[in-house]
């Protein structure tokens, strides 16, 4: 037999390359254009730094046989996996193709994502994952199950290890959507991704509901209602720029420092007009974007979770270029009020920022939970417990503004000194008590009122509810007792936290419990 010249061995890796490359094949990438979506591999171009991209195991094929499957083999098995750069920082990467048997989660695609996490935990880097898969591979049973399962594990023994980041931008069904939920964020794209665990049809057929598949699981459906996605993104475009964008303000794993970028915007930079965005009548409405915005650094405010429980506001943003998690009631939804789902809402991204030592800035005007039987029977007292547990394990540093309303459990939930804010202040219109003014004259004085005319009793109220309020619904009395750490003007805001947070990050230390404990039980 001849022997092979090197140029042979060059032609054949070039072949195997470039059969790598197209998966399900020339026709199915077209079809994928055809439909308005970028391929996996025009996805990863789009998310890296250009050049970037090391790809592994892009050889690897599965090992079965059964209902054609010999037949059907496609190099890479219908994951494309390895390691990049996003901004000059390391990543670890897989894109899933649909072209090759719609992208179905089989043993060795699955290997390849599981080997990936692997090596982003021993790297210390994020996990970047891109899902346009139909679900388990069916032909391949209780081993495509058992595989998927691993992953699973994987994805929580790296929860608070490091960032890990999921964009769905095609279908994510069955028992694939539970890695994305397993890890930090969810993107979606608006009328081509979907996510549910029963289709359409099936539901149709256990329950008789009808419900299309957009409704059902699309991507406005998971960030509206659900609140399993965090970002809705109109093109798959801008779904890719919300993964480098959040990633700026994350640092590699819990061990690293986040970046910290240079700014224009002085630290000591007062807003004259901020003194002005509060009504001082407790009634009226507000946006409490329009306080954030012009507190932290300009344009660097990056909302999570905007669509699902809109009473309550957090994001990320940067304080004199550090970056920063900001919890706030949002006073123009529902007065601000905390339900389930802003409880959950808020819990979560508290417990986030904490795992990787983001500092956390919570503005507080809260009239109370939300009331009625709808709440209390969708357990609203578990829920709310949840704000109360993050905050209170939460060892980053925290700071509270109480901006006006903060009253009664909902006061002590929203970091209260008493739950561990380090520092707390308190803007001149806040009202730190039990409940409202109102409703509290009406609870005291119940007796006084009754006794008095019909015509003095409105009277009565009002005299008695002004009396309250300059006696407890103000923030001078909870400064009395050292509730509040100072008084401030909202102007001031600014300076004051970039002069809290300086002082925290020289080195805040947490005493731990006594006994020792392995972890504490989370309320459901």
């Amino acid at each position: 037999m001849a022997s092979r010249s090197y140029e042979d061995y060059r032609a054949e890796l070039e072949s195997q390359r470039e059969r790598a490359k197209l998966f399900g094949g020339k026709e199915a990438i077209e079809k994928i254009h055809s439909d308005g979506r970028l391929t996996a591999r025009e996805r990863l171009d789009g998310l890296l730094d250009p050049g970037s991209f090391v790809e592994l195991d892009a050889f690897m094929t599965h090992r079965f046989t059964d209902f054609g499957m010999d037949k059907r083999k496609g190099l890479g098995d219908g994951v494309i996996a390895g390691y990049g750069l996003i901004a000059g920082r390391p990543v670890c990467v897989y894109s899933e193709d649909a072209t090759f048997m719609g992208g179905s989660l089989g043993e060795a695609h699955l290997q390849k994502m599981s080997k990936t996490l692997d090596l982003a935990l021993k790297l210390g880097v994020p996990f970047v994952g891109i899902n346009d898969s139909g679900g388990a591979r069916i032909q391949e049973g209780a081993v495509s199950l058992s595989t998927l399962g691993e992953l699973f594990a994987r994805n929580v023994a790296a929860s608070g290890v490091i960032p890990q980041i999921t964009a769905v931008m095609g279908p994510c069904a069955g028992g694939a959507v539970y890695s994305p939920a397993l890890e930090d964020f969810v993107i979606m794209v608006d009328k081509t991704s979907y996510m549910f665990i029963t289709g359409p049809r099936v539901i149709k057929t256990v329950t008789g509901e009808e419900v299309s598949t957009e409704s059902l699981g699309g991507a406005r459906a998971q960030n509206t209602k659900s609140g399993v996605a965090h970002f809705l993104a109109s093109t798959e475009k801008e779904g890719l720029g919300l993964i480098r964008t959040l990633l700026s303000y994350l640092p590699q794993n819990n061990l690293d420092d986040p970046p910290i970028l240079k700014t224009d915007d002085p630290p000591d930079r007062m807003d004259e007009e901020l003194n002005n965005v509060i009504p001082t009548d407790p009634s009226k409405s507000y946006n409490i974007l329009d306080v954030i915005n012009r507190v932290f650094d300009k344009g660097s405010f990056f909302e999570i979770h905007r669509l699902f429980a809109p009473n309550a506001v957090v994001g990320f943003a940067r304080l004199a270029g550090m970056p920063i998690g900001i919890i706030a009631n949002q006073p123009a939804v529902m007065a601000g009020v905390l339900d389930i789902n802003s409880a959950d809402k808020i819990a979560r991204f508290v417990r986030f920022c904490d795992c990787f030592s983001l500092p956390i800035i919570t503005f507080v005007d809260v009239p109370g939970y939300l009331p009625g039987v709808k709440e209390e029977h969708g357990g609203i007292i578990r829920h709310g417990a949840k704000v109360i547990y993050a905050y209170s394990e939460a060892e980053a540093p925290k700071v509270t503004i109480v901006v006006r309303k903060a009253y009664g459990g909902a006061y002590i939930g929203m970091c209260s000194k008493s739950l561990g804010g380090d520092v707390v202040f308190a803007y001149p219109t806040a009202e730190i008590a039990v409940m409202g003014p109102e409703g509290a004259v009406e609870i005291i004085y119940h007796r006084e009122l009754e006794k008095a005319a019909p015509e003095e009793r409105a009277k009565l109220a009002a005299q008695l509810a002004d009396e309250y309020r300059r006696k407890f619904a103000n923030p001078y009395e909870a400064a009395a007792r050292g509730y509040v750490n100072a008084v401030i003007e909202p102007k001031e805001t600014r300076p004051e936290l970039v002069k809290a947070l300086k002082m925290l990050s020289l080195g805040k230390k947490v005493p731990k419990p006594a006994p020792p404990k392995k972890h504490g039980n989370i309320p459901l």
